[in-house]
């Protein structure tokens, strides 16, 4: 059974940092593009980074740029969100998704609230 389990959202203040974590279970994590997506209330889920098995990354969401640092841990099976600078802008919550041909995994989710 595929697990991707987030942790790590909560309440920072604009300027603060957070790092999201997904655990995997269940896939052979090595070999799956991990990726960070976020739905705010109202709004189409949006991808916001990737990292593939040989470690490339992209940020297909300009607003992140810069800002947000995707990185992967194979030898715990996570992959890990890094935010910095965060804004109000950035609330939403985030999910984990793994890829790997058409494999397709979603975690539950976890909300991330930007606010003073």
């Amino acid at each position: 059974q595929v697990q991707l389990v987030e942790s790590g959202g909560g309440l920072v203040q604009p300027g603060g940092s957070l790092r999201l974590s997904c655990a995997a279970s269940g896939i052979i994590f090595s070999i799956n593009t991990m990726g960070w997506y976020r739905q705010a209330p109202g709004k189409q889920r949006e991808l916001v980074a990737t990292i593939n098995s040989g470690d490339i990354t992209t940020y297909p969401a300009a607003s992140v740029k810069g800002r947000f640092t995707i990185s992967r841990d194979n030898a715990k099976n996570t992959v890990y969100l890094q935010m910095n600078s965060l804004k109000p802008e950035d609330t939403a919550v985030y999910y984990c998704n793994s890829m790997f041909g058409t494999q397709r995994n979603w975690g539950q989710g976890t909300q991330v609230t930007v606010s003073s």
